[in-house]
């Protein structure tokens, strides 16, 4: 597959509000394989590969969330395709 990566940062009140699981359901619908992981610091991490416009597609769902969340950040970092998921987890 010709992709790319993405490392995605969201911050707000993003843990303990199902962001994870309204990211891994966007991201299965949208066919792009990786992670998403709740961080020390309150902030919910991304890594995504696929389809460029899916993953632009995916960072729009992330902007909105879900409606208990409140998304103060998102930043993105384009990175190469590894091909290394062929899947996308909730790692933690």
């Amino acid at each position: 597959m010709n992709g790319v990566g993405a490392k995605i940062v969201v911050r707000g009140h993003v843990q303990g509000v199902g962001f994870r699981y309204f990211c891994y359901s966007r991201a299965v619908q949208l066919r792009v394989t990786g992670w998403v992981r709740n961080q020390p610091d309150g902030n919910v991490s991304l890594y995504v590969e696929g389809d460029r416009g899916n993953i632009e597609s995916l960072i729009d769902e992330l902007k909105i969330g879900p409606r208990s969340a409140a998304i103060a950040d998102v930043q993105v970092a384009w990175t190469a395709f590894t091909g290394k998921y062929d899947a996308f987890t909730i790692t933690g």
